[in-house]
């Protein structure tokens, strides 16, 4: 009772002395009622990934990275970005993406996929929740899962900034866009307030001037990046790496 009365006190001398420049004030520390937010997915994210997540723990095992690395996490256009290392030089990095992630199995698996490194930014790309199916997310529950993402990741260090990617405007998926957008912005604003976090808009940079996808950014699946499309993240990851980071 008495821890809750000082956090109930510290709580609200933060929030009355906030300034207009610094509007993101903590949350409180997250419990283990958190997993509660993925326990819906996780019989099916078990079923469908548990392979491919055993396989990602087998390289933390046989790979080794200084601690400063910035860790890659998210779906396939994380793990099909095999200049990663290039292009990010001189920051070295960690890639730990797997086809198909979407954040309702990433957060199963994010404790496995964030807690087995030491790392000095984690960068988060998750494209799938919105893909035009019946099972399709909310903006609301999406946000509510990358927060237990970003969550994880602040448990583990509670210093390193999180970097959020916005989910890219593909012609595969044009049919959804306004639903993505929906997400985009929501995550926005999750990244907004919560501190140490970062979202990274990416959306006009692969729109052309009539703001449809630019095709030579994409894949003949026109969904995955090219290596000119890789580029564009690149140029903008760095520069957000050089505002937050140095």
């Amino acid at each position: 009772m008495r821890r809750f009365v000082l956090w109930t006190l510290i709580s609200c001398c933060v929030l009355s002395t906030a300034s207009a420049d610094d509007d993101r004030v903590p949350a409180e520390p997250s419990t283990e009622t958190d997993s509660a937010v993925f326990a819906p997915y996780e019989a099916a994210a078990v079923k469908r990934w548990e392979t491919t997540i055993a396989a990602l723990e087998r390289l933390d095992v046989e790979q080794s990275h200084p601690e400063e690395a910035i860790l890659f996490v998210g779906s396939s256009s994380i793990r099909l970005w095999e200049t990663l290392a290039q292009d990010m030089h001189p920051y070295p990095t960690i890639r730990r993406g797997y086809g198909g992630a979407k954040f309702s199995d990433l957060a199963v698996f994010a404790e496995r996929l964030i807690q087995p490194h030491r790392y000095g930014a984690l960068v988060l790309f998750v494209a799938n929740d919105v893909s035009g199916g019946d099972d399709d997310r909310t903006p609301e529950e999406v946000t509510e899962l990358l927060e237990y993402v970003i969550g994880v990741s602040r448990r583990h260090q509670p210093e390193a900034p999180v970097f959020v990617l916005e989910i890219t405007p593909t012609e595969r998926r044009w049919d959804v866009w306004p639903q993505i957008r929906d997400v985009n912005s929501a995550m926005r604003q999750l990244c907004l307030t919560t501190p140490h976090t970062y979202f990274v808009p990416t959306a006009d940079y692969f729109l052309d001037p009539q703001k449809q996808p630019r095709p030579e950014l994409f894949r003949e699946d026109k969904l995955h990046l090219t290596h000119d499309g890789y580029k564009v993240w690149t140029k903008l990851l760095k520069r957000r790496f050089e505002e937050v980071l140095q």
